[in-house]
């Protein structure tokens, strides 16, 4: 009895197998559709190509302990149960949100009893891994290392933070990668049409099924889910297809006017930058908000972010660059849809920022003189000198150290000979920069000897 309801004596196997089949029908649809084999899984392909370490483990060969690590909806719990179907061990899943020591260790327990008594193994499941704490994790070591169970472990985060040590050496860290937009198309495609999916009892406009690939941003629950909701909204009103009508007031989100492979993927990024350009801080979010909820990859945002913090902001606001990268680490970090959080503090600050396009001037009329094939020798007294036979060459020879003068700066030749006297730095009076627009001059003054 302990063991559960379906434990043998309790029901006939016919029972079981009719309660079982009962449950599946009632199962949300994500569930309905995942993988039977292989051959079902979308995308992966580079943890399932033949000779794979993810493939042999679940093909039965070479079993060992992994650790799945990879965004949302990406197969995690599919290939754990794949695992489990093709060891032909029995598959036994925790969550770390809800899971202690305690349960830990009786999952545990029961694997060890299990293999003494039939010989059967276990693959044990456990979902959000890096959400144990140490003693959590550390109560698993023991029954990975000898086998009692296999462990399939899921993550989200980074293991090499978020797991220890001790476990991180006796799994394989695979990586998963979010399914790109084909990968869910295909997934769409085949729930409308298969038996244990919908059955073909409604269709799928094609703009309808744009917007639930746009929405998925390459979580395959998230699409399903999302199908199914609209699929009831539909039967409900008696509608033969799921339009993108019905897939915008079932989800609550509004289908948006961007292509992200097309001109309003770089209409709308021009006008994101020409409005933070332009100080207009609230057409600045509108259009940050149409690129996010268009499912546009947030780290090209964060690119796109750092680029300006230099190339219109620069000096005015130094801190424009760090703001800019710190949110692109912060993407990167901790994802969507939390690091809109991040975006859009970045675009505030960049956009309410003094500008000054200075430093995109001064590397441009750098850069073009060089093409120009402007330059020349680096002065001797620049030369490196820390070599046997530089001296005889004249290399650093008259060198002044500007530490040497109160100021910090000297009178010396810095440039080569063609391009004395040529300015790049034109500092702006706007912002931070007011400052070096007094300065810069003052120190050309007393570089070149000038009055």
């Amino acid at each position: 009895m302990s063991e559960g309801l379906f434990d043998e004596g309790l029901f006939g196997a016919e029972t079981e197998q009719k309660a079982g089949e009962k449950l599946a029908e009632n199962a949300p649809l994500a569930v309905r559709m995942r993988p039977r084999s292989l051959e079902e899984v979308v995308g992966q392909q580079h943890l399932l190509i033949a000779g794979a370490p993810l493939r042999r483990l679940v093909e039965g060969a070479a079993p060992a302990s992994v650790l799945l690590y990879g965004p949302p909806g990406t197969g995690k719990t599919t290939l754990a149960n794949l695992v489990s179907k093709a060891t032909g061990r029995r598959f036994a899943a925790l969550s770390a949100l809800s899971s202690g020591v305690k349960e830990v260790r009786a999952v545990i327990e029961e694997a060890r009893r299990r293999l003494g008594r039939s010989g059967e193994a276990t693959v044990l499941f456990i979902d959000e891994v890096h959400r144990f704490s140490k003693t959590q994790q550390d109560a698993l070591l023991g029954a990975v290392e000898d086998r009692t169970v296999l462990l399939v472990a899921a993550t989200t985060e980074n293991p090499y933070f978020s797991v220890v040590a001790p476990l991180l050496s006796r799994s394989l860290v695979l990586q998963l990668r979010s399914l790109d937009d084909d990968d869910i198309r295909s997934l769409l495609r085949r729930a409308v049409s298969e038996e244990r999916g919908l059955g073909g009892s409604v269709g799928l406009a094609e703009d309808a099924e744009e917007h639930l690939v746009a929405l998925a941003e390459g979580d395959a629950r998230r699409a399903l889910t999302a199908l199914e909701a609209a699929a009831e909204s539909a039967a409900s009103n008696g509608a033969a297809e799921i339009d993108l009508a019905t897939v915008e007031s079932t989800v609550d989100r509004a289908a948006v006017l961007y292509d992200r492979g097309g001109d309003q993927h770089y209409d709308i990024t021009s006008a994101f930058i020409k409005s933070i350009r332009g100080s207009d801080v609230d057409a600045a979010l509108h259009y940050l908000a149409r690129m996010v909820e268009a499912g546009e990859d947030p780290r090209f945002i964060a690119r796109r972010l750092v680029v300006h913090a230099s190339e219109d902001i620069g000096m005015a606001d130094p801190t424009a660059l760090q703001t800019a990268v710190a949110a692109s680490q912060a993407v990167q970090f901790i994802g969507m849809p939390e690091g809109r959080l991040a975006l859009a503090q970045a675009t505030i600050h960049l956009a309410t920022a003094p500008k000054s396009n200075a430093v995109i001037a001064a590397i441009n009329a750098a850069m073009s003189d060089v093409r120009a094939g402007k330059g020349g020798p680096v002065p001797p007294h620049l030369r490196d000198g820390h070599y046997a036979g530089a001296e005889k060459l004249g290399n650093a020879k008259g060198y002044r150290y500007p530490h040497d003068k109160p100021e910090g700066v000297l009178a010396q030749q810095y440039a080569p000979e063609s391009l004395l006297g040529r300015d790049y730095y034109e500092p702006t009076p706007r912002g931070a920069e007011r400052a070096l627009h007094d300065r810069v001059p003052k120190l050309r003054n007393i570089i070149r000897e000038e009055d």
